[in-house]
Formats: structure tokens, C-alpha cells, sequence
């Protein structure tokens, strides 16, 4: 009975360890996180502007105004990533020509506009979600999160964490191409 009750922290530091290890695997993709709105419409939300901020405000219905797909980005001034991703996004808005919309997430509006004022504000619209409820209906995870919708207002695309890399910027403009190419389909 003693030598099964010596075995027994072993097995549990051996789980232990194999648990960690698996976390460890550079195979696994921490972005790759499934998402339930990938080719359902967005979700209804209705945001008022940031106080102070030349921008209006965002609203479901303006995802899909233009018929063109739209590249919707959640943000915040207190994210350390999202002033890494904001030159890039604004770079690829203007060279890709997509509308850049945003949601600013849990941010106080006089932090949120001096971000903007400092960074430049490439975005056609911005919602504040100032209680977080537009950050739930898109079960985001996080900040940042960008979301590709199609012209119909169908979410096509969805990406955990800063457009940074060049592979991510691949990836923004390969689910673009797609959305221009299915839109309306």
C-alpha cells in the first residue's frame, strides 16, 4: 500500500508535465480560436459616438450600407497591442481601400480621443462600448480583434490579437479578396 501511495505524486507531476508540454507545442495556434459568427450576420448592436471625437458613431446596419465588405476593428487606448497594429491597419486601409470601422472597448472617452489624436483616427466609424455589451454580442476575447463582414453584413473573417505580422496581413487580405468576390452571393 506505501509503495502505491509514493507513485501517486509521480503520475500527477508526470499529467502535470504533459499538459505543459502540449501547451508548449509550437504547432498550436493561439489565434485559431473558433469563432460562432463566421457565416452568420453580425450581431445587432447600436453604439453613439466617442465624446470629443470627430467620428459617428456604429451601428449594425452601417456594416453592410455600402454593400462592400468592411474591415471592423475592436480597440482600446489601454491596449499596448492595438497602438502596435494601429499604423498597419491605417496603412491597409488606405492602400487596400476598405472601410476601416471600429469599436472602442471599456475605454474612457477622453483617453480613447487623445489616443486618437495622437495615432490619427483612419476609421469611417466608431462605436464606443463603453459597458462592454458589443464586445459580448461579438464574443470577443479580447483586444485587439478584427473581424472581416461581407457587403451583405455576413461576418466572413475573424483574427485574435494585432495585424502585425505580414502573415497576418496576408491573411486580412486573402478574406478581403474573398468577401469582394462573395459578396452578395
Amino acid at each position: 500500500m506505501q509503495r502505491i501511495l509514493v507513485f501517486i505524486p509521480i503520475v500527477v507531476v508526470a499529467i502535470l508535465g504533459g499538459f505543459f508540454l502540449w501547451g508548449l507545442n509550437p504547432d498550436r495556434d493561439p489565434n485559431a480560436i473558433p469563432s460562432v459568427l463566421i457565416s452568420k450576420p453580425a450581431p445587432q448592436f447600436d453604439l453613439g459616438p466617442i465624446a470629443g471625437v470627430d467620428s459617428p458613431g456604429l451601428k449594425t446596419s452601417d456594416l453592410a450600407a455600402s454593400g462592400e465588405p468592411v474591415v471592423l476593428n475592436v480597440f482600446a487606448s489601454w491596449c499596448v497591442p492595438c497602438r502596435a497594429e494601429h499604423g498597419v491597419l491605417t496603412r491597409l486601409a488606405r492602400d487596400e481601400g476598405f472601410d476601416l470601422m471600429g469599436i472602442n472597448y471599456k475605454d474612457k472617452p477622453e483617453d480613447a480621443r487623445a489616443w486618437l489624436e495622437e495615432l490619427g483616427n483612419p476609421y469611417a466609424r466608431i462605436g464606443a462600448d463603453e459597458t462592454g455589451r458589443a464586445g459580448i454580442e461579438w464574443g470577443i476575447s479580447g483586444v485587439p480583434e478584427t473581424f472581416v463582414v461581407d457587403g451583405s453584413g455576413t461576418v466572413v473573417w475573424r483574427y485574435v490579437g494585432p495585424i502585425a505580422t505580414e502573415q497576418s496581413q496576408d491573411e486580412l487580405r486573402a478574406a478581403l479578396a474573398e468577401a469582394r468576390g462573395g459578396a452578395g452571393s
